[in-house]
């Protein structure tokens, strides 16, 4: 009767070790993933500036070599 009350405890332990293991997983998951997200978001405002960036120097050639020219 005791043997079989103590398997009955372990048996029941594993499954919530299992479930708390699974949960503690999917916690540090939901923490890459937020991590990754915000990295994409960063790279694209940083792309976003430097092509805007690029696009007024390209302007400002345009500018100064026509002043140059005098068209």
């Amino acid at each position: 009767m005791c043997c079989g009350a103590l398997k009955a405890a372990g048996g029941l332990g594993a499954i919530v070790a299992l479930i708390v293991l699974i949960i503690a997983l999917l916690k540090q998951l939901i923490l890459l993933v937020g991590f990754l997200i915000t990295v994409i978001k960063v790279a694209i405002v940083v792309v976003f500036v430097a092509v805007l960036v690029l696009i007024a120097l390209a302007i400002f050639r345009d500018w100064s070599r026509r002043k140059r020219e005098g068209v």
